[in-house]
């Protein structure tokens, strides 16, 4: 029974690695379209002037 909670757990952790690495890169991408964004804003709205 021990064993099969371990490789359980082990796919758990497994699982939760993954995700973690999939959360970065989606945070990586979202900053850098915040930033783009940013950027576009202060562009057009010194153009207004």
């Amino acid at each position: 029974m021990k064993l099969y909670a371990k490789a359980a757990s082990q796919a758990s952790s497994v699982d939760h690695e993954a995700e973690n690495r999939r959360l970065k890169r989606e945070l990586a991408r979202m900053t850098e379209e915040r930033n783009i964004l940013k950027k576009a804003a202060a562009y057009f709205a010194k153009d207004a002037r």
